[in-house]
């Protein structure tokens, strides 16, 4: 896809060349015992958490800034919102609190509300879009945070694309680069946030947003499942070293946007084609929410990029 560069960024990269590197041990565990899986899953805890969505009220594809977006493909609007207002019933069901995000006309991607900020203990580092059709989903994000009590607001110099890019663990902010947000922007979010930043670059143009690639299964336990074939080879590295028994997605469950999840520490809502991440989720003591998005999928979105967390 054609990549257009803001005046903050710096000049784009040339594509890498294709590196035969070693590759990454997969690392499902073996199978449990019989009643040990239960005995696992007894011990994750779901924490309730706080959102940020957005109703696709005026959802449709009439341009392409991704590899999944073909404006020839009718979208089913009915049939979008019926499946967004299941997954924001699922998580209140869950115990989970949702704020709305009004939606604006002229904005079709305002759906996809992680891309808006983010939000790191109660201080909101906002959007700046990449793409001009996005450019105005920014300053909505933030009147609503000013209108929502939130005090310590940062308009960022640097295009970042909000949770899109950026994925918060315990430790680490992760950082993805190369189609979307500028590498200038992890600095910013680290001198923002005091959290080592720790960029990653994408490499696969259906993978342009790092949560398309990579979920934070438990937070609180730098616990997070990855596709190794999004990143470069050195991201790939660093991956392993600082997450050596993350869980390791395969190219099918990719390609469903299956890593386009939302964890609470327990349950993980994630797109019901992604089928071969469930055994193994639930290996680890997780439970699997399969849903339905695939409307929103038209937009290159699933349960991930309709999902803002607000973190404290």
């Amino acid at each position: 896809m054609g990549t257009r560069t803001h005046p903050c960024d710096v000049p784009g990269r040339q594509p890498l060349p294709r590196v035969r590197s070693p590759s990454v041990p997969t690392r499902h565990p073996a199978p449990a015992p019989r009643g040990e899986t239960s005995r696992r899953t007894s011990r994750r805890r779901a924490t309730p958490r706080r959102y940020l969505m957005c109703a696709p009220t005026h959802f449709r594809v009439t341009y392409s800034i991704n590899p999944w977006m073909d404006p020839s493909k009718p979208v089913d609007l009915p049939l979008a919102q019926t499946q967004w207002e299941d997954l924001r019933d699922r998580y209140r069901a869950l115990g989970h609190t949702v704020e709305l995000l009004t939606p604006r006309p002229g904005l079709p991607d305002m759906v996809f509300a992680a891309n808006g900020a983010t939000v790191v203990d109660g201080r909101v580092l906002g959007a700046r879009f990449a793409y001009q059709e996005r450019y105005e989903e920014a300053g909505a994000h933030r009147a609503w945070f000013r209108a929502n009590g939130f005090t310590e607001i940062h308009e960022p110099d640097h295009v970042n694309e909000g949770e899109g890019d950026f994925a918060v663990t315990a430790s680490y902010v992760l950082a993805g680069r190369g189609f979307r947000s500028s590498p200038l922007s992890h600095g910013e979010a680290q001198e923002f946030f005091g959290r080592p930043v720790i960029g990653l670059d994408l490499v696969d143009p259906r993978y342009y947003h790092l949560d398309t690639a990579l979920s934070v299964l438990d937070d609180a336990g730098d616990e997070i499942m990855y596709y190794p074939g999004a990143f470069s080879p050195g991201s790939r590295a660093v991956l392993a070293r600082l997450f050596p028994d993350a869980l390791i997605a395969g190219e099918a469950d990719a390609a469903a946007l299956g890593l386009n999840a939302v964890s609470d520490g327990r349950h993980v809502l994630l797109p019901q084609a992604a089928t071969g991440l469930f055994d193994p989720l639930r290996a680890r003591g997780f439970e699997p929410v399969p849903m339905d998005l695939g409307e929103l999928l038209k937009g290159g979105g699933s349960v991930k990029c309709c999902t803002q967390e607000l973190r404290g």
